[in-house]
């Protein structure tokens, strides 16, 4: 068993019999374990409103829209969003990043429970690890959101995407609740879950949930020889696509007696994967061999307390400690082998205070600071750590017509390494502010606007990479600007309308890229790349009452991205789109509730786009349409409720790419059961 296994155990144990012996003889006059007790459709149209009325663009899916859409990681499910690009290289197995409006993946904080995660190697996040067994609600922040009373941490990224766990809730003699969910389908795939939620007392719950998926992801694709009507192809099977992981997760959630609230929670997730090659012309047979193992462990506490009717304070703190073991045993070199392990750690805390100066302003401010360090086996290695500081101040007016937020975060970066020449320490001011108002008091119609500055650090990939990094780079700079449009009406038989029209540019200097030195085979990263966008945004939803007990819940979104490469005037690539960015892009969803079963489509499609720079047709990817169905049922008794369904994935079994020699899987088919007790 891992170390990590045996100790996240180890703690989640000793944390629930601290819980009980601390808190179970406390008496209080309120069940304060209730939480969220509301119908579904109230809190779907409570998420609604939220993105309405916010002074940046807003995506919610809760965990009712997730279902209707044919989705099985936390990737799949945020392609639905206007505005992201998801880099997919394929099956479950593979790697998922997200970009945001074109920034790339490094500029995109992934929350999980209300702290940010972190890669200090890679600055990216693989998607692809998340399940949506245990997701209440993913969101998405272009920008800035407007809850001021937050962790630093989240005013420093071009964009936050949020993942919200379940937490528990129960009746009045409610003592247990339980789910267990069984998936099957195409390409060897299984995958169990279980999710425990336990009252301990009156102020202490706690939740525990695992997970198992495996597959082999071996599905079929075309290859197709030339480039001209009539070149040859061939049906070819992905090889070396196994995967298999382990999900392991523990909270305690409690309300003290002497007031405030809070959670620690323990993760550990391990993984063990194939890496297909990519598929080049003429050598199809997938000779790869290349292997990933990897492990995560984090524990991860938040405590909140209102001080006075005035005064609010929440602290954060965290330990992550990553593993990644790399393998490519028929690598030419001297040992024959490419055989690396790294491994980094985190430790993190943050403050904040809120003051509520005024019945209409408030006031907050937020300190965080974290360790961050990277070991390898590799000779020569750096060891880099680095520690930040991140500092804000932040403003919020609310009135029943205006909503506007203003505040400017201070960044301090100091650096080292154990071997060679050091980084310059970095010193950064980002200002940002944002503000929307309704100037029809009859109608919940807004105007919005924002505008944001922030930086990306280099990675330590970026930095010290062996043959590749360059010690000298300077941090990316970024520029967002946002003006959009937010309607909102209901009429008999539409429960909600909504619509949102958001127009934007955002630049990026000082962009790291990665330039051949003296041949293609020798490369490094250079501050060389200048980045200008220019996209559109459009959201629509509805719910649609079509008779009694049966409902057509309906969605669409449409972005359009002029994503140019404007470094340098004279290169052959001035002002072609940056690669893997679609001009036009967008996604469509339909959910038929009815009271015998429901039945959901969906569907993702994109236009062409370019894997490199030189938008030459040589390096054209075609666009696509990903179609998907699912039927579902559900059945309940006085204690026990079930629920089945069916899901069929592209069913069109279109061939095509998202990263260039990556292919998608074709037609696929997944079943679900699972039970709540």
């Amino acid at each position: 068993m891992s170390i990590y296994l045996e100790k996240f155990i180890w703690v989640f144990f000793c944390l629930l019999f601290f819980s009980e012996t601390i808190y179970g003889e406390i008496p209080t006059e309120k069940d304060t374990a209730k939480i969220r007790l509301l119908p579904e459709i109230i809190v779907s149209e409570k998420f609604q409103r939220s993105e309405i009325r916010s002074t940046t663009p807003l995506q919610i899916l809760s965990a009712k829209k997730i279902e209707n859409l044919n989705v099985l990681q936390v990737s799949d499910a945020i392609k639905y969003f206007s505005g992201v690009n998801v880099k997919d290289y394929g099956g479950i197995g593979g790697l998922k990043t997200v970009s945001v409006r074109s920034f790339g993946a490094e500029h995109t904080a992934v929350s999980y429970d209300g702290i940010t995660l972190t890669d200090c190697q890679t600055g990216q996040i693989d998607l692809g690890r998340f399940s949506l067994d245990n997701v209440d609600m993913l969101s998405l922040n272009n920008g800035q959101g407007d809850n001021i009373f937050l962790p630093a941490r989240f005013f420093a990224s071009s964009s936050v995407l949020n993942i919200r766990t379940l937490e528990p809730s129960f009746g009045e003699k409610e003592k247990l609740k339980g789910k267990i969910s069984l998936k099957t389908g195409s390409f060897g795939l299984i995958n169990t879950s279980l999710l425990l939620e336990t009252k301990i007392n009156r102020n202490v719950s706690a939740t525990f949930g695992g997970e198992w998926l495996s597959a082999n992801g071996e599905y079929p694709y075309r290859v197709t020889y030339g480039t001209q009507e009539g070149d040859s192809s061939s049906i070819e099977t992905r090889k070396n696509t196994d995967v298999a992981t382990l999900r392991l997760e523990g909270t305690i959630y409690a309300n003290f007696a002497w007031g405030g609230s809070g959670y620690l929670k323990s993760y550990y997730y391990s993984s063990e994967r194939g890496l297909p090659g990519a598929v080049i012309y003429y050598m199809n047979e997938n000779t790869n061999h290349q292997r990933s193992n990897d492990r995560t462990f984090f524990t991860q506490a938040h405590f909140e307390k209102k001080i006075s009717p005035l005064w609010s304070f929440q602290t954060n703190a965290k330990y992550h400690n990553g593993f990644l073991h790399y393998l490519d045993p028929n690598y030419n070199n001297s040992d024959g082998k490419i055989d690396n392990t790294y491994l980094q750690e985190e430790y993190y805390i943050s403050a904040s205070l809120l003051f509520k100066a005024f019945e209409k302003l408030s006031f907050s401010f937020s300190t965080d600071y974290s360790l961050n360090t990277l070991e390898a086996n590799l000779p020569n290695f750096a060891y880099p750590k680095r520690n930040t500081v991140l500092s804000v101040f932040n403003a919020k007016y609310v009135s029943n017509q205006w909503l506007a937020t203003a505040g400017c975060l201070g960044t301090l970066v100091d650096g080292s390494v154990k071997n060679g020449e050091t980084t310059e320490n970095q010193q950064h001011i980002s200002p940002f502010f944002s503000f929307a108002v309704n100037p029809f008091e009859s109608h919940d119609f807004r105007f919005r606007c924002f505008y944001k500055n922030n930086f990306r650090l280099p990675t330590f990939n970026d930095l010290y990479y062996s043959y590749v990094g360059n010690r000298n780079l300077k941090p990316e700079n970024a520029q967002q600007f946002n003006a959009g449009i937010t309607w909102n009406f209901s009429t008999e038989k539409l429960s909600l309308f909504s619509v949102t029209l958001d127009a934007y540019h955002n630049e990026i200097t000082n962009k790291i890229v990665a330039f051949p030195n003296k041949d293609l085979f020798n490369w490094t990263m250079k501050n060389c790349g200048k980045v200008s966008v220019d996209g559109l945004d459009l959201t629509a939803e509805s719910g649609i009452s079509i008779v009694k007990n049966i409902g057509l819940v309906i969605g669409a979104s449409y972005t359009y991205q002029r994503a140019l490469n404007i470094t340098n005037p004279n290169e052959d690539d001035y002002k072609h789109q940056i690669p893997y960015t679609p001009r036009i892009s967008g996604s469509g969803k339909a959910a038929l509730e009815m009271p015998w079963f429901n039945l959901s489509y969906s569907f993702i499609w994109s236009g062409h786009r370019y894997s490199l720079f030189q938008n030459y047709a040589s390096n054209r990817l075609p666009g696509f349409a990903d179609h998907n169905l699912s039927l579902s049922r559900n059945f309940k008794t006085s204690r026990t409720s079930y629920s089945l369904q069916l899901e069929l994935n592209n069913f069109l079994d279109k061939n095509y790419e998202i990263v260039r020699g990556f292919p998608m899987p074709g037609r696929s088919l997944r079943a679900t059961v699972a039970v709540k007790f």
